[in-house]
């Protein structure tokens, strides 16, 4: 630890006497996680979102604090309760077409059939069951039945050009042939695992970025993110580790920018074994007869061996804040009274013991090493708090990449991940992580651990089918509490995100944790 603060102490001094500062018309951007494709549609994933907003445009658009705005829809109102009227901005492409309701009505068919998504966006079209052509600037899009939030849900959906033809191939994006919208920014290159090549838009509709190119890349290793910036090899930095905080704040060279955000980190638990499940045995490593985890006292107990707030002060050096829902305070459908389960490690040692387990068991947590901020560290700390009430806890992390792609086959128990309420608001989450897992409604596309709970279930469809704001904020927070009594996942607290620049630099701090080569600006 000594030698990596004097490698970090030196680093600033030479920066400082160097003088780095970055090019105006060259930005050097650092992301914590690869970018998986710069296929728009492929996989729902908050780095390949970031991306996919320099090249492509979607309708309806989010500021920092994550207010709905325009975007390539001009505006947007509701005809009946069933039919929305979007009117579109008149742009063009990166090759020249002009953006027309065609290319609406072509990118909504495309989105879920996507070959192979990991996680599809399907969830955010599901609702539109036809679209209507009024003319080339008008476009109708009707529902099933009421649907608030329609104009949420195309916030994720990126825009694309007709011409591409029926079901363009993934691989097209990654080589630059189909990466063509109508965003700030031109594709160059990608090389996966290792950065994006971008060049400015010069006929963009929107505010002209003061970069000319922008270099987009991928350092998941936090100490060479930090020296990536120090060095001046990058203008901005993402997920800036807590464990550089203070040296970074004591530094002229380096400007901070700083949000709670809407992430929330929290263990799943499984919930799709009735028998044994993989890895949770009895105390002397025996195969039970049936999962524990089904058990609300297991859960619960669990849950209350946890101290958030030592996590939150001792692994996230306070950027974070204890948490039991997927909201940010002061969001739309925020619960209020729903607060963190305190650390009580007598009363999960004795709900173990009703649960039939008095002399504890043997769990294995899982998780990336490379995904969250302090991701490895945090389930080793929630494994040493479990070893407490008499739960034999290791823990296995492995790459992302990895990792996702074995959690999306329910081969974990108990197992960590984080989601960003990208929309703002609790049906988000509720629909995508809690509701059961459901394909062809476009439910529970996200729910690794395969809970269910009917009683949830309906009033997410309830709010669903809610048009009045407040009456629908109500159910969405019933469904909230609900859901979180029976705990379904473990949460642990809300992400702050931070990100560092240059001096010479200012950065627009977002909830959405987007990081935008368009929210870094030249310092005034």
């Amino acid at each position: 630890m000594k030698s990596g603060m004097r490698v970090l102490a030196g680093l600033m001094a030479l920066c400082a006497a160097r003088g780095v500062v970055a090019q105006e018309t060259r930005l050097g951007v650092a992301s914590s996680a690869p970018v998986t494709s710069i296929d728009p549609h492929y996989h729902t994933f908050t780095p390949n979102d970031s991306m996919a907003a320099h090249i492509f445009d979607r309708l309806v658009g989010r500021d920092a604090a994550g207010k709905l705005i325009p975007g390539l829809a001009l505006s947007w109102k509701l005809r009946d309760d069933r039919t929305w009227e979007f009117k579109l901005r008149e742009t063009k492409f990166h090759d020249g077409t002009p953006f027309v309701a065609e290319d609406v009505a072509y990118t909504l068919a495309r989105v879920p059939r996507v070959k192979n998504s990991p996680a599809s966006y399907g969830i955010y079209t599901k609702a539109v069951t036809s679209t209507e052509i009024v003319d080339p600037h008008t476009i109708l899009l009707r529902t099933d039945g009421p649907y608030p939030l329609l104009a949420t849900d195309l916030t994720y959906i990126a825009m694309l050009p007709r011409h591409l033809g029926a079901d363009p191939a993934t691989e097209d994006f990654n080589s630059g042939k189909n990466a063509i919208g109508t965003g700030p920014y031109r594709f160059v290159s990608f090389k996966p695992g290792d950065r994006v090549e971008l060049e400015r838009n010069d006929t963009y509709w929107g505010p002209t970025p003061p970069w000319k190119t922008v270099v987009y890349r991928m350092i998941s290793n936090e100490a060479a993110r930090t020296a990536a910036l120090l060095a001046g090899d990058v203008g901005l930095i993402e997920f800036v580790p807590p464990n550089d905080l203070p040296s970074l704040r004591a530094n002229k060279s380096i400007r901070l920018a700083e949000v709670v955000s809407n992430r929330s980190i929290y263990l799943w638990l499984d919930h799709a074994h009735d028998g044994p499940t993989p890895h949770v045995t009895g105390p002397k490593g025996e195969v039970l007869d049936k999962n524990p985890l089904k058990d609300h006292r297991v859960r619960l107990a669990l849950s209350l061996a946890i101290n958030r707030p030592g996590i939150v002060e001792r692994v996230m050096e306070n950027a974070a804040i204890p948490t039991r829902q997927y909201l940010r305070p002061g969001s739309y459908s925020y619960v209020a009274d729903l607060p963190p389960h305190p650390f009580q490690p007598d009363r999960a040692k004795a709900l173990l013991a009703e649960a039939g387990f008095p002399n504890g068991l043997r769990v294995t947590i899982h998780g990336p090493n490379d995904r969250y901020v302090n991701d490895a560290k945090i389930i080793q700390a929630v494994a040493q708090m479990w070893q407490r009430i008499g739960v034999q806890t290791t823990v296995e992390a492995m790459p992302w990449n990895t990792y996702v792609a074995r959690a999306g086959k329910q081969e974990f128990s108990v197992f960590l991940f984080g989601w960003g309420v990208g929309s703002g608001e609790g049906l988000n989450p509720l629909r995508a992580q809690i509701a059961t897992w459901n394909p062809a409604r476009g439910l529970g596309t996200a729910n690794r651990g395969r809970y269910s709970n009917p009683a949830v279930d309906a009033l997410i469809d309830q709010g669903m089918g809610t048009m009045d704001d407040a009456a629908r904020e109500k159910i969405i927070q019933r469904a909230m509490k609900l859901a979180m009594a029976d705990v379904p996942v473990i949460q642990l607290h809300l992400q702050k995100n931070i990100w560092a620049t240059r001096a010479n630099l200012t950065y627009e701090p977002r909830v959405d944790e987007g990081t935008l080569a368009m929210g870094t600006r030249p310092a005034k």
